[in-house]
C-alpha cells in the first residue's frame, strides 16, 4: 500500500476518535474538525516523502494538537484549555477514548440540528467521509453538503452544545435520535430515494460501520444491537435484490443462495445479544426479528408468516405508523388471504401521509391482481410507477401494469 492510501485508510479508521479527542480539548466541534483536517493534509504531504510513522494515529493526534496549541498561543488564550493540552501529551498517542468518540456521536446527532444535518455531520466527523463522498452518497452537490455541515457546526456553537455524554435522564431520547440517523443513512442505501440506482451499498455499509461502533461503545443497550442485527440481515440480501441490469428483484423471486450467509450469521448473533440483555425490546429489535424470519427460511414458501404477523402486531404498538401497517398487510396476505390484506390497505389509502408513497400502490396493485381485478390493478400500478423515486422501480411497476392487462 502506498503512503497516500495509508493516510486515507488511517484517516477513515481513526478520524472519529481524533475529532472526539480534539473536541474535548478545545470544546468546539468545528475547530476540532479543522485541526484534524490540517493534520490529515500534513500527512498527505509528509508521509509520501518521509515515510509512514510507526504510530500513524498518534502522529495525526500530535500534529493536530500542535495546530491547536499554535492557535491558542496566537490568540493569547492562557486558560485551562492550554494547560489541558499540555497535560494530555502523555496519553500514549491514542486518538481518542471510547467515551470521547461516543460523546462525538451524540454531539453530531444533537436534536438542535435537522435530521439531514445530523446525517451529514455524522458521516463527516464519525465516519471520516469527505464532503465530496457525502455529496455522492446523497446525490446532491458538494456545495450543498458543505453548506449543510458548516451550518450544523455553527448551530452547535451558537447553541453552546457541550461536548460530553447526555445526562442519564436524557440518554434514552438522545440515543433514539442517534439510532434514527444511522438507520436513515442505511435505508437511503438499501432503497435509494433518488438517482438511477435502487441500492447504494456504499452508503448502507457506512451505516453498518457506524452501528458496529455504537454496539462496541454501548454494549448494554439492546436497541443498538437490534439496529445492527436489522441492518446486517437486510444487507445480506443485496446481491439478490437486483438483476443483471440493475432492475429490482422482489423478495419472493430472489435467489436465496446469493444471500450473504456471513452477514446473516452476524445479524442473528446481534439479535441474540439484544434479547439476552433482558430489557424490553424496542422497534429496531422487533424489525430485526422480522428480518430473521426471512433469513431463516430456505425458500419463500417456508417463511413463518404467522410469526411475522405477530411481530408486526407488536411493532404497531411500539412504533405506530402507516408504513408499519402497510408492511403488516403483506404478512396478513399470507396468513388470512388477499381480501383481508386489501381491506387493510384500502383503509390506509385514506391516510394523507401515504399520498405520494409509491409502495402503497405497488402493494394494492398486487392484491388486486391476486383477486383477479386486473384492470383496476393495472391502473393502480401505473399511478404507483409515476410516484416511484428511481427509474428501475418505475420500469418494474410499468411492466407489472402491462402484464396485468388481459
Amino acid at each position: 500500500m502506498d503512503a497516500r492510501r495509508t493516510v486515507e485508510a488511517v484517516w477513515r479508521m481513526h478520524s472519529g476518535r481524533l475529532v472526539a479527542s480534539l473536541t474535548r480539548l478545545v470544546n468546539d466541534v468545528g475547530l476540532a474538525e479543522d485541526f484534524a483536517q490540517d493534520a490529515y493534509l500534513a500527512a498527505l504531504e509528509q508521509w509520501p516523502r518521509e515515510g509512514v510513522p510507526a504510530e500513524p494515529a498518534g502522529w495525526l493526534l500530535t500534529t493536530a494538537r500542535r495546530r491547536a496549541t499554535d492557535m491558542i498561543r496566537r490568540e493569547r488564550v492562557r486558560d485551562e484549555k492550554y494547560a489541558l493540552l499540555g497535560a494530555d501529551d502523555d496519553d500514549g498517542g491514542a486518538a481518542g477514548t471510547d467515551r470521547e468518540l461516543l460523546s462525538l456521536v451524540f454531539v453530531a446527532c444533537h436534536p438542535v440540528l435537522s435530521q439531514e444535518s445530523r446525517a451529514a455531520l455524522t458521516l463527516r466527523m464519525v465516519g471520516g467521509l469527505s464532503t465530496d463522498e457525502i455529496a455522492r452518497a446523497f446525490l446532491v452537490p458538494s456545495a450543498t453538503i458543505g453548506q449543510r455541515i458548516s451550518r450544523a457546526k455553527r448551530t452547535l456553537a451558537e447553541a453552546e452544545v457541550p461536548f460530553g455524554m447526555p445526562d442519564p435522564d436524557e440518554l434514552p431520547a438522545r440515543l433514539n435520535a442517534v439510532l434514527e440517523v444511522v438507520y436513515l443513512i442505511f435505508t437511503e442505501g438499501y432503497s435509494a430515494t433518488s438517482g438511477d440506482r435502487w441500492i447504494r451499498r456504499d452508503l448502507a455499509e457506512q451505516a453498518m460501520r457506524l452501528g458496529r461502533i455504537l454496539a462496541a461503545l454501548m454494549p448494554a443497550e439492546p436497541e443498538v444491537h437490534g439496529l445492527v442485527a436489522l441492518m446486517e440481515l437486510q444487507a445480506s440480501r443485496f446481491a439478490a435484490r437486483t438483476g443483471p441490469d440493475g432492475q429490482p428483484v422482489l423478495l419472493e423471486d430472489q435467489d436465496r443462495s446469493r444471500w450473504d450467509r456471513t452477514l446473516i450469521t452476524h445479524g442473528l448473533r446481534a439479535l441474540a445479544r439484544a434479547r439476552t440483555l433482558r430489557k424490553p425490546l424496542g422497534p429496531y429489535t422487533v424489525q430485526a426479528a422480522i428480518a430473521a424470519c426471512h433469513a431463516r427460511a430456505p425458500r419463500f414458501a417456508d417463511t413463518d408468516w404467522a410469526a411475522i404477523l405477530a411481530l408486526y402486531d407488536a411493532l404497531t404498538q411500539l412504533s405506530p405508523s402507516p408504513v408499519v401497517r402497510l408492511n403488516r398487510a403483506i404478512a396478513l396476505l399470507h396468513v388470512d388471504g388477499p381480501q383481508a390484506a386489501l381491506d387493510e390497505v384500502e383503509e390506509l389509502a385514506a391516510d394523507p401521509r401515504l399520498g405520494r408513497y409509491h409502495l402503497l400502490g405497488a402493494i394494492r396493485g398486487d392484491l388486486l391482481l391476486r383477486l383477479d381485478r386486473r384492470t383496476e390493478a393495472a391502473e393502480v400500478l401505473e399511478r404507483a410507477a409515476a410516484l416511484a423515486p428511481t427509474r428501475h422501480e418505475r420500469d418494474l411497476l410499468m411492466a407489472r401494469a402491462a402484464a396485468a392487462l388481459p
